[in-house]
Order: structure tokens, then C-alpha cells, then sequence
């Protein structure tokens, strides 16, 4: 394995790239002993880890006409714009399988981000963590407003990427200077701050979590804060950055297998526009 860590942003559907990026990887055995990614990301990861090339690229097209997937009716049914029992039971275990075995017991260290409703700080389990359910994961993908909170060990939980978008800074903590960074915004995106109307709404349904409103009320200082941060790094040749190269015709809750698909492919062909890159920087 190559020691190196790979840090994965969320993004919803827009995880289709990094599904590609990944699947790339895979494809020339570039396997890093660090992963850490957060909602999309982390979720994306799990198939790489397990090393089931093409697995996510189904799982995120196959079922996007499935109400069970994520619509209105799962948020009014289930309580969640995304099916989790769907997302996280009848699909692994019953309808495109997820290699269990091979993901347990491999050997690369993952981490996965979510955020502590009550402190309204980031949290990182360990791929020990998980149980069968993949509870951690479910919370790291859960989204503000359109999801319920995750208890877990005492946890309430919700979406990594409210806390720590992009989780570099807790990578090099972890040890790894050098890292693969897999965005899933063109460069140049900067996070806009949230509308009022949007903030009482925050306010009002997160009440009894007055750390997590604002946390979501910061989270695009700490979002634009980690862009520039990752520029350095860039600039000082610790990372290697994969983003869109073409501007983004997805967005968070997509539903065109097809613009999935293209995306997919973006993923695929942008990790290998930069390969002799990361070949360097694993080297180096």
C-alpha cells in the first residue's frame, strides 16, 4: 500500500466524481494506507476500500427513479430525502452486494467525519466503528433539514461536511503530510454565507442545538478557510488536488443517470490527467 493519505469531500450526487476518481484508482492499483472522507465521500470510499471498482457508479444510477433512493415521499415517509434502510440495507445486502469481508478486514486505516449536534464539532470514527448497519456512515451522510439526527454511542449526529467540509487538517494530524485531495467543486468555487430566511429556519428547527446552528451558520468561513489552505499545500507540492475540470452540470440531489454518468467519467479521466503527479508525490 502507498503511504499517502486520500481525503474525500462530500457533495451529495456530485460524489459521481469521486466515484470516478476512485474507480481510477482501482483500476491502477493505487491503494493508500489513509482514507478520510466525509457524507459522499466516505460513502464512495467504502467500495474503494473494498475494492469494487464500478460498485458506486450502480449504486448512485441504478435507483435514482426509486422513491426509496431520495425523494419527497422517502422525506415524508421516512423522515430522510434519502432512503437510509434503502441506501444502506436492501442495496448492499440485497441488490448490487457490498464485499463486508474484504472491507473489514482490510488493512487501510479509514476515518469518517460527522458532527457532533451538541458541541457542534467534528467527530471521526474508525472503520472499527461501524457496525453491519454502517451507522457512522448514515450520520456522515445525514443533511441538515432533510434528514433526522443519528444517535449513536451517545452521539447525536449529523453530516461530517457541516463541521470539517474537507478533512486535510485532521489527515496531517493523523500523520500524513502528504495527501490526494478529491474535491467535488470546480476551482474557484467559494461557499456562499447562508441566506437569512434559510438561518431562522436553522434556528428554529435546531433549537435545542444551539452549537450546531452555528456551526452551520460558519461553515462557509471554514469551507473558503480550507480552500486557501489547500492551495498552499499545493503550491508547496504536499498534495495533489483532483477537481472538475469542466464546469458542474450536477448538483447535490441530481437525478439524470446520464449527467451522473458523464460525471463519472470526468472523475475517471481527470484522475488520469494528473496521475504522473501522484506518482510523485508518492515518490517524493
Amino acid at each position: 500500500m502507498i503511504h499517502t493519505g486520500l481525503v474525500l469531500e462530500g457533495g451529495g450526487m456530485r460524489g459521481l466524481y469521486t466515484a470516478g476518481v476512485l474507480d481510477f484508482f482501482l483500476e491502477k492499483d493505487l491503494i493508500f494506507d489513509y482514507v478520510i472522507g466525509v457524507s459522499a465521500g466516505a460513502s464512495n470510499a467504502t467500495s474503494y476500500i473494498s475494492r469494487q471498482k464500478g460498485r458506486n457508479k450502480v449504486v448512485n444510477t441504478a435507483f435514482v427513479d426509486d422513491w426509496r433512493y431520495m425523494s419527497l415521499k422517502s422525506l415524508v415517509k421516512k423522515g430522510s430525502l434519502f432512503g437510509l434502510d434503502f441506501l444502506f440495507d436492501e442495496i448492499p445486502n440485497r441488490k448490487v452486494p457490498f464485499d463486508y469481508e474484504t472491507f473489514f478486514s482490510s488493512p487501510i486505516t479509514f476515518k469518517i467525519g460527522v458532527t457532533d449536534c451538541i458541541t457542534g464539532k467534528p467527530l471521526y470514527f474508525d472503520k472499527e466503528d461501524l457496525d453491519k448497519k454502517l451507522t457512522v456512515l448514515q450520520a456522515s451522510v445525514s443533511l441538515p433539514l432533510v434528514s433526522p439526527i443519528v444517535k449513536f454511542k451517545g452521539y447525536h449526529l449529523l453530516d461530517g461536511g457541516i463541521t470539517d467540509p474537507i478533512p486535510v487538517c485532521q489527515a496531517m494530524a493523523d500523520g500524513y503530510p502528504k495527501n490526494i485531495i478529491v474535491l467535488t467543486r470546480n476551482r474557484g468555487y467559494q461557499k456562499e454565507p447562508v441566506s437569512r430566511p434559510l438561518s431562522l429556519l436553522l434556528e428554529k428547527k435546531y433549537r435545542e442545538y444551539p452549537n450546531l446552528v452555528k456551526a452551520m451558520l460558519n461553515r462557509y468561513q471554514i469551507y473558503n478557510e480550507t480552500l486557501d489552505y489547500i492551495e498552499e499545500l499545493e503550491q508547496k507540492g504536499q498534495t495533489v488536488v483532483i477537481r472538475p475540470s469542466k464546469k458542474l452540470e450536477v448538483d447535490r440531489f441530481e437525478k439524470n443517470a446520464d449527467k451522473l454518468l458523464a460525471l463519472h467519467a470526468q472523475g475517471c479521466k481527470d484522475a488520469a490527467a494528473v496521475y504522473d503527479r501522484i506518482n510523485s508525490i508518492i515518490e517524493g
